[in-house]
Protein backbone atom coordinates (compact mmCIF):
# COMPACT_ATOMS: atom_id res chain seq x y z
CA UNK A 1 0.00 0.00 0.00
CA UNK A 2 0.64 3.82 -0.92
CA UNK A 3 2.60 5.06 2.35
CA UNK A 4 2.17 8.56 1.14
CA UNK A 5 -2.01 8.09 0.68
CA UNK A 6 -1.89 6.51 3.98
CA UNK A 7 0.48 9.30 6.02
CA UNK A 8 -2.37 11.81 4.20
CA UNK A 9 -5.26 10.12 5.31
CA UNK A 10 -4.18 9.60 8.64
CA UNK A 11 -3.18 13.20 8.87
CA UNK A 12 -6.31 14.75 7.06
CA UNK A 13 -8.34 12.25 9.42
CA UNK A 14 -6.98 13.99 12.52
CA UNK A 15 -7.30 17.44 11.41
CA UNK A 16 -10.92 16.88 10.75
CA UNK A 17 -11.52 15.07 14.23
CA UNK A 18 -9.56 17.38 16.17
CA UNK A 19 -7.34 14.37 17.42
CA UNK A 20 -3.79 14.63 18.14
CA UNK A 21 -0.95 14.97 15.54
CA UNK A 22 -0.22 11.41 14.08
CA UNK A 23 3.27 10.23 14.80
CA UNK A 24 4.93 8.43 12.16
CA UNK A 25 6.68 5.17 13.85
CA UNK A 26 8.56 2.58 11.22
CA UNK A 27 5.13 -0.05 10.66
CA UNK A 28 2.80 2.98 10.57
CA UNK A 29 1.21 5.44 12.44
CA UNK A 30 -0.49 6.62 15.83
CA UNK A 31 -3.03 8.48 16.88
CA UNK A 32 -4.66 9.70 20.32
CA UNK A 33 -8.62 10.10 19.56
CA UNK A 34 -9.31 10.83 22.81
CA UNK A 35 -13.07 9.27 22.92
CA UNK A 36 -14.53 7.00 25.47
CA UNK A 37 -14.66 4.42 22.76
CA UNK A 38 -11.65 4.96 20.64
CA UNK A 39 -8.94 6.71 22.81
CA UNK A 40 -6.29 5.53 20.44
CA UNK A 41 -5.71 4.34 17.08
CA UNK A 42 -2.68 2.82 15.44
CA UNK A 43 -3.34 2.63 11.50
CA UNK A 44 -0.94 0.05 9.78
CA UNK A 45 -0.29 0.30 6.08
CA UNK A 46 0.52 -3.54 5.75
CA UNK A 47 -1.01 -6.67 7.37
CA UNK A 48 2.30 -7.78 9.10
CA UNK A 49 1.05 -11.36 11.17
CA UNK A 50 4.23 -10.41 13.43
CA UNK A 51 3.14 -7.00 14.42
CA UNK A 52 -0.23 -7.25 14.80
CA UNK A 53 0.19 -9.87 17.18
CA UNK A 54 2.52 -7.71 19.44
CA UNK A 55 0.08 -4.95 18.96
CA UNK A 56 -2.83 -7.33 20.49
CA UNK A 57 -0.47 -8.53 22.88
CA UNK A 58 0.66 -5.63 24.59
CA UNK A 59 -2.28 -3.52 24.01
CA UNK A 60 -4.21 -3.25 27.67
CA UNK A 61 -6.93 -0.20 27.17
CA UNK A 62 -10.26 -0.88 25.57
CA UNK A 63 -10.89 1.89 22.93
CA UNK A 64 -7.71 1.05 21.01
CA UNK A 65 -8.08 0.68 17.56
CA UNK A 66 -6.13 -1.15 14.90
CA UNK A 67 -6.69 0.27 11.16
CA UNK A 68 -4.92 -2.57 8.86
CA UNK A 69 -4.94 -1.78 5.25
CA UNK A 70 -6.32 -5.82 4.30
CA UNK A 71 -9.51 -7.43 4.01
CA UNK A 72 -10.72 -8.63 7.19
CA UNK A 73 -9.99 -12.32 5.73
CA UNK A 74 -6.42 -11.37 6.30
CA UNK A 75 -6.70 -10.67 9.64
CA UNK A 76 -9.12 -12.28 11.54
CA UNK A 77 -7.11 -15.37 11.86
CA UNK A 78 -4.68 -13.17 14.12
CA UNK A 79 -7.14 -11.81 16.25
CA UNK A 80 -7.60 -12.89 19.64
CA UNK A 81 -11.32 -12.76 21.58
CA UNK A 82 -10.84 -9.67 23.16
CA UNK A 83 -11.09 -7.99 19.71
CA UNK A 84 -13.80 -7.51 17.39
CA UNK A 85 -14.11 -5.98 14.16
CA UNK A 86 -15.96 -2.66 13.29
CA UNK A 87 -17.65 -2.54 10.02
CA UNK A 88 -15.47 -2.99 6.76
CA UNK A 89 -14.36 -0.11 4.84
CA UNK A 90 -12.52 1.24 1.77
CA UNK A 91 -9.36 3.91 1.29
CA UNK A 92 -9.68 5.71 -1.85
CA UNK A 93 -8.54 8.54 -3.82
CA UNK A 94 -8.97 10.70 -6.37
CA UNK A 95 -7.55 13.63 -8.27
CA UNK A 96 -9.50 16.50 -7.87
CA UNK A 97 -11.46 18.30 -11.07
CA UNK A 98 -14.06 21.21 -10.25
CA UNK A 99 -17.82 20.76 -11.61
CA UNK A 100 -21.45 22.26 -11.30
CA UNK A 101 -23.21 21.92 -7.86
CA UNK A 102 -26.88 20.86 -8.44
CA UNK A 103 -28.83 20.71 -5.71
CA UNK A 104 -32.75 19.51 -5.84
CA UNK A 105 -35.64 22.31 -5.27
CA UNK A 106 -36.57 22.99 -1.81
CA UNK A 107 -32.96 22.43 -0.04
CA UNK A 108 -30.76 25.14 0.91
CA UNK A 109 -26.61 24.88 0.82
CA UNK A 110 -24.73 26.26 3.71
CA UNK A 111 -20.56 26.13 3.82
CA UNK A 112 -18.11 27.49 6.71
CA UNK A 113 -14.57 27.30 7.04
CA UNK A 114 -12.80 27.17 10.58
CA UNK A 115 -9.05 26.31 10.62
CA UNK A 116 -7.89 23.88 7.47
CA UNK A 117 -11.59 22.06 7.72
CA UNK A 118 -14.41 23.37 5.26
CA UNK A 119 -17.74 22.13 5.94
CA UNK A 120 -20.74 21.71 3.96
CA UNK A 121 -24.56 21.40 5.56
CA UNK A 122 -27.45 21.17 3.29
CA UNK A 123 -30.85 21.83 5.04
CA UNK A 124 -34.96 20.65 3.85
CA UNK A 125 -37.43 23.11 3.59
CA UNK A 126 -38.17 23.60 7.39
CA UNK A 127 -34.60 24.22 7.95
CA UNK A 128 -33.62 20.44 9.26
CA UNK A 129 -30.90 18.45 8.83
CA UNK A 130 -30.92 16.72 5.18
CA UNK A 131 -26.58 16.26 4.65
CA UNK A 132 -23.66 17.06 5.67
CA UNK A 133 -20.02 16.31 4.92
CA UNK A 134 -16.03 17.65 5.87
CA UNK A 135 -12.86 17.98 3.92
CA UNK A 136 -9.88 19.07 6.10
CA UNK A 137 -6.42 20.25 4.69
CA UNK A 138 -4.85 20.44 1.93
CA UNK A 139 -1.55 19.02 2.88
CA UNK A 140 1.83 19.70 1.75
CA UNK A 141 1.51 17.14 -0.60
CA UNK A 142 -2.09 18.92 -1.93
CA UNK A 143 -3.76 15.90 -0.83
CA UNK A 144 -7.32 16.62 1.55
CA UNK A 145 -9.54 14.10 3.15
CA UNK A 146 -13.12 13.80 2.83
CA UNK A 147 -14.89 13.00 6.27
CA UNK A 148 -18.21 12.15 7.47
CA UNK A 149 -20.43 12.39 4.52
CA UNK A 150 -23.72 11.50 5.50
CA UNK A 151 -27.18 11.37 4.27
CA UNK A 152 -30.40 11.33 6.39
CA UNK A 153 -32.33 8.44 5.48
CA UNK A 154 -35.39 10.40 4.80
CA UNK A 155 -33.15 12.60 2.02
CA UNK A 156 -31.46 9.75 0.14
CA UNK A 157 -31.33 9.18 -3.53
CA UNK A 158 -31.66 12.64 -3.96
CA UNK A 159 -28.24 13.72 -4.98
CA UNK A 160 -27.50 15.48 -1.69
CA UNK A 161 -24.74 13.12 -0.99
CA UNK A 162 -23.41 14.48 -4.42
CA UNK A 163 -23.83 17.94 -4.10
CA UNK A 164 -21.77 17.86 -0.50
CA UNK A 165 -18.94 15.82 -2.18
CA UNK A 166 -18.74 18.38 -4.97
CA UNK A 167 -19.13 21.37 -3.23
CA UNK A 168 -16.31 20.34 -0.85
CA UNK A 169 -13.78 19.33 -3.50
CA UNK A 170 -14.75 22.81 -5.28
CA UNK A 171 -13.44 24.56 -2.14
CA UNK A 172 -10.63 22.36 -1.94
CA UNK A 173 -9.47 22.89 -5.19
CA UNK A 174 -9.93 26.90 -4.52
CA UNK A 175 -7.72 26.49 -1.30
CA UNK A 176 -4.74 24.34 -3.27
CA UNK A 177 -5.47 20.71 -3.25
CA UNK A 178 -4.86 18.75 -6.32
CA UNK A 179 -5.84 14.94 -4.96
CA UNK A 180 -8.68 13.44 -2.67
CA UNK A 181 -8.41 10.73 0.28
CA UNK A 182 -11.39 8.95 1.86
CA UNK A 183 -12.13 5.84 4.00
CA UNK A 184 -15.51 4.84 2.47
CA UNK A 185 -18.03 2.46 4.32
CA UNK A 186 -19.84 -0.15 1.81
CA UNK A 187 -22.94 2.02 1.59
CA UNK A 188 -20.83 4.67 0.60
CA UNK A 189 -18.13 3.32 -1.60
CA UNK A 190 -21.26 3.36 -4.86
CA UNK A 191 -21.62 6.80 -4.76
CA UNK A 192 -17.61 7.89 -4.23
CA UNK A 193 -16.99 5.03 -7.70
CA UNK A 194 -19.58 7.09 -9.45
CA UNK A 195 -17.72 10.26 -8.62
CA UNK A 196 -14.78 9.03 -10.31
CA UNK A 197 -13.26 7.72 -6.71
CA UNK A 198 -10.74 4.85 -6.93
CA UNK A 199 -10.63 1.77 -4.20
CA UNK A 200 -6.56 1.83 -3.33
CA UNK A 201 -7.45 -0.68 -0.62
CA UNK A 202 -10.06 -2.54 1.59
CA UNK A 203 -9.66 -0.78 5.76
CA UNK A 204 -10.46 -3.38 8.79
CA UNK A 205 -11.22 -1.58 11.95
CA UNK A 206 -10.95 -3.94 14.66
CA UNK A 207 -10.75 -2.41 19.02
CA UNK A 208 -10.39 -4.06 21.91
CA UNK A 209 -13.40 -5.02 23.92
CA UNK A 210 -11.65 -5.87 27.26
CA UNK A 211 -8.24 -5.98 28.90
CA UNK A 212 -8.34 -9.73 29.78
CA UNK A 213 -11.20 -11.89 27.59
CA UNK A 214 -9.12 -14.22 26.02
CA UNK A 215 -5.76 -12.99 27.14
Amino acid sequence: MDTEIVRAWVDGWATSRGAAPPVEIPWGFTVDVGLPTQVTRHVLPNADETLIRRLMETATAPGTWLKVLAAPEVISPWLTPAWAFDAPGFLMSTTLHPSTTDLPAGYQLRTWSRGDVTRALILDMRGAFAAHGQVAGPSRAGHVVFDQIETAPAHRRQGLGRAVMRTLANAAITAGARAGVLAATVDGQGLYESLGWTMRAPLTSVFLTSSDAGR
